[in-house]
């Protein structure tokens, strides 16, 4: 049986930086996503009522078909690259859930989605990076879930509609990307980017249409500045996730800031 609470926790779409640049020594890099860190170390003070598990949705993690993570104690990937040698023994010890990764399945399978449990699979640094500035004492348990391959905003909305009820059971369900994501553009000037800018201006209008923000979303290639912003849309899909289990109610603006001149947003929904 479903274990039911209240209030519902609400959904997010969080930006969660660049490789592990929120446990970089002092300098410039780190400076660059300072506003943002600050944003998730107070994350959980944001919430009415802590959730009882966190269902995270990372734009690092793309298979055939949907697929949850059922592992007890997941290790850590360190799947980035050219970063000092500490940053590749961070630790974030938090547990699992395998019960969450069942309850994810059903509710998926109820949709009519076929899904997939890979109970080997470690957390990529979309989760455990942020997840690690967010709660850092570890002690909430995790479950991650892929993303599908090809990308379909309106499969992805699906897969959100359909865990929508996790939320009235303590589960925060939480989409990690990055609302710009072109890094070569992001690394090549440190300056304005009205192209950038255009499509961060949409999407932050998108996200108050209540009624037709889904519709919004599954065109989202069609935005002025979208293939600029995102030319591989693996970190702007998990927002579909984050929105499509909160369609119809109000979003917020949770996060507003710019790195290396490039606007980013983050949101939260109901």
């Amino acid at each position: 049986m479903a274990l039911k609470f209240d209030p519902m926790q609400p959904t997010f779409f969080i930006n969660h930086g660049g490789g592990p640049c929120f446990f970089l020594e002092p300098g410039a890099m780190r400076e660059a996503w300072k506003s943002l860190e600050l944003n998730l170390r107070n994350f959980a003070s944001r919430l009415a009522e802590p959730p009882r598990a966190v269902l995270m949705v990372s734009g690092h993690w793309v298979t055939a078909q949907p697929t949850v993570n059922s592992a007890v104690a997941p290790s850590l990937l360190f799947d980035y690259q050219g970063f000092p040698p500490d940053t590749y023994r961070l630790t974030w010890p938090a547990p699992g859930s395998p019960s969450l990764a069942a309850r994810v399945q059903a509710l998926l399978g109820d949709a009519g989605i076929a899904s997939a449990q890979d109970p080997h699979r470690g957390w990529d640094h979309g989760v455990f990076v942020p997840m690690k500035v967010m709660y850092p004492k570890a002690d909430i348990p995790l479950m991650q879930l892929s993303l599908q391959r090809g990308f379909s905003p309106q499969a992805h909305l699906a897969i959100g509609h359909a865990l929508r009820p996790l939320r009235g059971e303590g589960v925060l369900i939480v989409g990690s990307g990055q609302s710009f994501h072109n890094m070569r553009g992001m690394l090549s000037a440190a300056r304005r980017d009205d192209v950038a800018e255009a499509f961060d201006d949409w999407l932050r209008s998108a996200m108050q249409y209540v009624d037709a923000r889904d519709s919004e979303l599954a065109a989202w290639a069609e935005a002025p500045g979208a293939r600029h912003a995102h030319p591989y849309e693996d970190h702007l899909i998990p927002l579909m996730v984050a929105a499509g289990a909160a369609s119809g109610e109000l979003a917020q603006l949770d996060f507003y800031g710019y790195v290396l001149g490039k606007p980013i947003s983050g949101f939260r929904f109901g």
